[in-house]
C-alpha cells in the first residue's frame, strides 16, 4: 500500500489525513493551531501515523498559511536588491511606487538597466551587464534576495536568466527571475516578483521545519507544498517560488470538496474559525482570477483562485450589549476553549449554532441552553445574509450551482441559501482542506505569446500544450498519464498581425 498524507494549517486548527493509493481517507485527526505552527503540525502528524503504518507512506504535502501571514503581518521579511531591465524603453514609475510605506522598507538597491524585448522577441536592447554587474556589487552585503524583471521576459526569459546568473554569482543570495512568478504587465508582474523574493527566506524556515518534523518520525518520503491553482509544486520549488503557494488554503479546500462530493462544478464555502471563503469550482479546480490580485495591498498579476471572503466563523464573538453584534473579532484557534460549550465564558457564533440545533463537532451542546431563541434567531440570520452576499459576489445563474459547505465552521451554514441550487455537506468536510492537499495532483503551465501567422494557430497550441505537459512532468507527475487541463487563447489586439497569448495547464498524477 501506497500512503500520502496531507497536513493543512488553518487559522484555528491544523489538520492531517492519510489516503492510499485510490484516495481514500484511512486516517484523519485534528490539533489546535497554536502560536507556534509546528507544535500542530507535529501533533497533527503523529495522530495520524499512529493510525497507519509508516513504512507505507511515501509521499507527504503541506499547504499553511505562513508565507500570506509574513506578508499581511510585515513579519520576517527579506530585503530585496530589485533589478528591472527596460531602459530605455520603461524606466518609470520606480520599482515599489505607492507601496504601503512598512512593505517598501523590503525594497533596497535598485536599478533599472539596458535590456528587455518586444512581444515577438526582437530586442529593446542588449542586456547591460557591466551595468547588471554594478548593480550586484551595490547588493552584496545589504540584502537577502533579489528579484529581476525584464520587458516581455515572461515570454522570452534570455535576458532575465542571464541577469539572475550574473547577480546569483556576484551576491550569492536567492534571485527570483519574473518570468516564472508573474504574467505579462510589467510592474504588476515586477511587484509580485519582489514579493516572492521577500518571502523565500520564510519559505525555508517553514519548508526546513516541516522536514525536521518528517524525519523525526523516521519518514524519508517525497515533500511537496500545495499552490494556489489546487495542485502540488516539490517543496525545493517552493522555496524557490514561495508567492505561488500564498492562497492553497482555500484552493485545497475547493479540490477536497470536489472529490469528496464527486462534483466538479459548484460554489464551495470553507468556514473556519474567523473567516468565511468562497469560490467556485469550475472541472474541478478553482476558478482563476482573471484580473492580477492585490497582495498586502499590493498589485500583481500572479495566478490566484477568485474568492470571495467575510470575517464570520466558528470562533467569531457574538456581543449582546447595547444591541446584538457579530464580530468582526474572533477567538480563533481557542474557540474549544473560550466558547460556552467548551467551557468558556465568551459567546461565539459556535455556541448560537450548537443553541440551533446544530453539530458543531467539540464541546457540550448543553452549555448553549440558556441563550435566548430571539438572539439565536437573530445571529443566524445574520449568517445566511453574509453567506448570500458572498453568493451574489461570484455571479453565477440563480439557482443552477449547489453550494458545498466545509471546514470545522460548516455547521454555520444554513440549508437553504437563496441562489444556489442546494447545499450539500460532502463527507468529512470538516478536513476537506487537508484531504485536498494529499489527493492533489501536479502540474505544469505554460505562458507565452505566439505569432500565428508566422507559425499557424494549430502548432502555436500544439507546442504550448507539449511544453505544459513536460513541465508537469519535470515537476514530478507521472508520465504518460498527463492531461491538459485548460488552455486559454487572449488576442493581443495591441499589436499586428494575429498575436495572441497562450495560456496552458496540464496536470497528473505523482508519480510513485
Amino acid at each position: 500500500m501506497s500512503i500520502r498524507i496531507g497536513i493543512d494549517v488553518g487559522g484555528t486548527s491544523t489538520d492531517a489525513v492519510a489516503v492510499d493509493a485510490a484516495d481514500r481517507l484511512v486516517a484523519h485527526a485534528k490539533a489546535a493551531t497554536s502560536p507556534e505552527p509546528f507544535d500542530g503540525i507535529a501533533q497533527a502528524l503523529d495522530a495520524v501515523l499512529a493510525q497507519v503504518d509508516a513504512s507505507e507512506v511515501t509521499h507527504a504535502m503541506l499547504g499553511t498559511t505562513h508565507l500570506t501571514n509574513a506578508l499581511l503581518e510585515r513579519r520576517s521579511l527579506s530585503r530585496v536588491g530589485v533589478l528591472r531591465l527596460s531602459a530605455p524603453a520603461a524606466t518609470q514609475p520606480r520599482p515599489g511606487t505607492g507601496w504601503p510605506p512598512e512593505l517598501a522598507a523590503v525594497i533596497g538597491p535598485v536599478a533599472v538597466v539596458g535590456g528587455g524585448c518586444e512581444y515577438d522577441g526582437s530586442l529593446i536592447a542588449e542586456l547591460d551587464e557591466k551595468a547588471v554587474r554594478t548593480f550586484a556589487e551595490s547588493c552584496v552585503g545589504k540584502v537577502g534576495a533579489v528579484s529581476v524583471t525584464g520587458v516581455f521576459s515572461a515570454a522570452h526569459p534570455a535576458q532575465e536568466t542571464r541577469a539572475a546568473q550574473i547577480v546569483s554569482e556576484i551576491v550569492g543570495v536567492p534571485v527570483s527571475e519574473s518570468h516564472v512568478v508573474g504574467g505579462l504587465s510589467l510592474i504588476p508582474r515586477e511587484n509580485a516578483t519582489i514579493l516572492n523574493a521577500a518571502i523565500i527566506s520564510v519559505a525555508r524556515n517553514v519548508i526546513d521545519g516541516f522536514h525536521q518534523a518528517l524525519h523525526a518520525r523516521g519518514l524519508s518520503v517525497e515533500s511537496y507544498l500545495t499552490q494556489n491553482d489546487g495542485t502540488l509544486m516539490a517543496a525545493e520549488a517552493a522555496i524557490r517560488f514561495p508567492l505561488l503557494t500564498v492562497n492553497a488554503a482555500m484552493a485545497n479546500s475547493m479540490r477536497g470538496a470536489s472529490r469528496l462530493s464527486g462534483l466538479d462544478d459548484a460554489l464551495v464555502i470553507d468556514v473556519g474559525g474567523t473567516t468565511a471563503d468562497m469560490g467556485l469550482l469550475v472541472d474541478g479546480f478553482p476558478k482563476q482570477r482573471v484580473r492580477g490580485t492585490e497582495v498586502a495591498g499590493i498589485p500583481t498579476n500572479f495566478p490566484t483562485p477568485q474568492i470571495s471572503s467575510f470575517a464570520f466563523g466558528g470562533g467569531t464573538l457574538v456581543k449582546t450589549s447595547p444591541a446584538l453584534a457579530v464580530g468582526p473579532q474572533s477567538v480563533g484557534y481557542r474557540v474549544t476553549q473560550d466558547a460556552l460549550i467548551g467551557g468558556g465564558s465568551r459567546l461565539t457564533l459556535s455556541d448560537v449554532s450548537a443553541a440551533a440545533g446544530r453539530d458543531v463537532g467539540f464541546g457540550d451542546a448543553a452549555l448553549s441552553a440558556q441563550i435566548p431563541a430571539a438572539l439565536v434567531s437573530e445571529a443566524m440570520g445574520w449568517v445566511d445574509q453574509q453567506v448570500r452576499r458572498l453568493v451574489e459576489r461570484h455571479q453565477v445563474p440563480q439557482g443552477g450551482l449547489p453550494l458545498l459547505a466545509v471546514g470545522g465552521g460548516a455547521h454555520l451554514v444554513g440549508s437553504d441559501i437563496p441562489g444556489v441550487s442546494q447545499v450539500i455537506r460532502p463527507p468529512h468536510s470538516a478536513l476537506a482542506n487537508a484531504y485536498g492537499a494529499a489527493i492533489a495532483e501536479v502540474s505544469g503551465s505554460v505562458d507565452r505569446v505566439y505569432n500565428y501567422d508566422r507559425f499557424g494557430r494549430e502548432h502555436c497550441l500544439d507546442a504550448a500544450q507539449e511544453a505544459a505537459v513536460d513541465a508537469a512532468i519535470q515537476a514530478g507527475a507521472k508520465r504518460g498519464h498527463v492531461r491538459v487541463a485548460a488552455i486559454k487563447e487572449v488576442p493581443l489586439t495591441y499589436v499586428t498581425g494575429q498575436t495572441c497569448r497562450v495560456q496552458v495547464k496540464a496536470t497528473g498524477p505523482l508519480r510513485a
